[in-house]
């Protein structure tokens, strides 16, 4: 065991190859609070605040490739955030069920995969053991 304990997941980083619309998308469409990347960093990024935790959005020539990789984001009303995200015309991915918790998938204007999650209670691992 290593000598010091991982207590939870500090922050996400995604490539994005615009800042302007990737800071409407995350910010007016998503909804996240936009903070101050390090001043030390002469890169661009975006930072976002997520309570305790960020997503970083690194600029970049080309987004990664397409992929399962994702981040999720849990919300309070996945139903009310379905229709939101189907309202502003962005395609809604349906996916494998979670008992307990009710999820879809979406795409930011890079094609970065975002879950968007509610859990109706919380996750057992025993209820999921073969």
């Amino acid at each position: 065991m290593p000598p010091f304990t991982v207590s939870k997941l500090d922050h996400v980083s995604v490539l994005i190859t615009d800042l302007e619309r990737s800071r409407r998308f995350y910010r007016d469409l998503v909804g996240l609070t936009p903070i101050h990347k390090p001043r030390t960093f002469d890169f661009e990024a975006l930072w976002f605040d997520l309570g305790d935790q960020h997503l970083h959005c690194l600029l970049k020539e080309k987004p990664d490739t397409n992929s399962p990789r994702h981040f999720a984001l849990r919300v309070n009303d996945v139903a009310a955030a379905r229709q939101y995200f189907k309202g502003l015309g962005l395609a809604i991915q349906e996916t494998t069920l979670i008992p307990g918790a009710d999820r879809f998938f979406i795409h930011d204007p890079d094609g970065n995969r975002i879950e968007i999650i509610q859990w109706l209670r919380p996750y057992s691992s025993e209820e999921n053991a073969p």
